[in-house]
């Protein structure tokens, strides 16, 4: 079910000729949206290797100010489509904030999130941290480390807060996730209560990315979790220290995705499918040559219509390493994957894991039975569209047939206890099962009420 394509990693698919054939698109002047990430990248390779105009489509793509403006742009039509948070295509169809029927025919990556904590905060954690025998600390940490310092902030009054980048966002729950871990309570949402802060001993709140660095400079969180280069732009300034990787939270965990309207796919299928080609073809470019083409798409993504940060800065992570305090850098080869592992397939399974987060946490105040997840998740992921883009591609010589999972059902094999920080495995089959083995969080019959679970 999970094949992956081994061949990339050590050598470029090369099929001559191969040409892109055209279809017949419905439409082909499209405008596109994104937030100045380094996984963004699928979209600024497909425009610049000329992917796009592979496929006879004229793409704009152009930054947005925040992860709301670009969900309502996509909605109200200013935005064709765009690089999406994962949560949001369910949150918006599903009527958790602005309702909207969004899909996803493409999954953008997988990992590339790191959580950051300040200078000060740091040095309260090292002294709960076991380091190696070169002295260095022993990843990867777990929030127990933490749990001292902000018991220590609590009996001074003050709250301990962090930062993350939207309440639907990947970097919410993950965060969230590795505070469970560690026995420290993120908050629940309530009824009517968008804060997430109900019974939380850590306060979490909303931070645009590039911003980050300077709210924790400026002392307003005290931590936070974000996608590349923010986490790494906090060591290069010395003001902060990425503590724990996606990677180490969850294994190969899955990250941003493509988001367009369902009516937008439903009216523009060729255009659809067009797009989604193109994509592939960047991701698996991205991946090629055991990442031999990071450098290229470093250089590309520190232009400032795309991400704008130094090179330096998104080459510490986006070409296999990872730094951690000042000097402290890590191969970590998979923080970055956009097409290996089959990154880019919507796995039913990874939509459900999202919605199982947000019931975890109050954000679906009621209990839903398992099959409502299954039917919400396969509203919104459309692996049918993926598998019709990739073969095309593969019948066009543009794609390795082994790259894609042609025999899977949507739903990846259950991911293995060692593969999360809390040792609890998942299963995307058993949504209910997964939330009542989890320690802290909402279980069946359960409800926020005030500040206040019942059931």
């Amino acid at each position: 079910m999970n094949r992956v394509f081994a061949g990339l990693v050590a050598t470029t698919f090369i099929v001559s000729p191969a040409f892109a054939q055209m279809l017949e698109l419905e439409k082909d002047e499209l405008t596109f949206g994104f937030i100045k990430l380094t996984d963004m990248a699928p979209l600024a390779v497909a425009y610049e290797n000329g992917y796009f105009l592979d496929e006879g489509l004229f793409v704009t793509l152009e930054a947005q100010a925040n992860w709301k403006v670009l969900l309502d742009g996509v909605i109200d039509g200013t935005l064709d489509g765009a690089h999406m948070l994962a949560g949001q295509p369910l949150a918006a169809t599903i009527g958790y904030g602005t309702e909207a029927h969004i899909i996803t025919p493409f999954s953008m990556d997988l990992n590339g999130n790191g959580i950051t904590v300040s200078n000060e905060v740091w040095a309260e954690m090292k002294p709960n941290i076991p380091m190696m025998d070169d002295g260095r600390p022993q990843h990867p940490i777990s929030a127990e480390a933490l749990a001292p310092v902000v018991e220590s902030y609590r009996n001074e009054g003050k709250p301990f807060n962090m930062g993350m980048v939207f309440p639907v966002s990947t970097h919410n729950y993950e965060l969230r996730y590795w505070l469970a871990a560690g026995g420290l309570h993120p908050g629940f949402y309530g009824d009517g209560d968008a804060t997430g802060q109900v019974q939380a001993e850590v306060l979490l709140s909303v931070t645009p990315p590039p911003q980050m660095p300077s709210t924790l400079e400026a002392g307003t969180i005290y931590g936070y979790c974000v996608g590349e280069p923010w986490n790494q732009q906090a060591v290069f300034k010395g003001i902060g220290v990425p503590v724990i990787t996606d990677y180490e939270i969850w294994k190969n965990n899955p990250e941003k995705v493509f988001g367009i309207t369902a009516e937008f796919a439903e009216e523009f299928p060729n255009t659809t499918l067009a797009v989604t080609k193109a994509l592939i073809r960047a991701a698996i470019w991205l991946d090629e040559n055991d990442n031999g083409n990071r450098e290229e798409a470093v250089a590309m993504l520190s232009r400032p219509e795309y991400v704008g940060a130094d090179e330096e800065v998104i080459a510490n992570s986006m070409t296999g390493t990872f730094e951690y305090e000042k000097g402290d850098v890590r191969e970590v080869p998979d923080f970055n994957v956009f097409f290996r592992y089959n990154a880019t397939y919507p796995f039913y399974s990874d939509a459900i894991w999202y919605l199982t987060q947000m019931r975890r946490w109050g954000q679906i105040a009621e209990s839903k039975d398992d099959q409502w997840y299954f039917d919400t998740a396969e509203s919104v992921y459309r692996p049918d569209i993926y598998m019709e883009a990739a073969k095309l591609l593969v019948d066009e010589g543009l794609a390795p047939e082994d790259g894609f999972p042609w025999d899977t059902d949507g739903y990846k094999a259950p991911a293995p206890a060692e593969d999360f920080i809390d040792g609890i495995g998942y299963d995307g089959r058993a949504p209910n099962a997964y939330l009542e083995s989890l320690s802290i969080g909402l279980k069946t019959g359960q409800k926020v009420v005030g500040s206040n679970v019942e059931g």
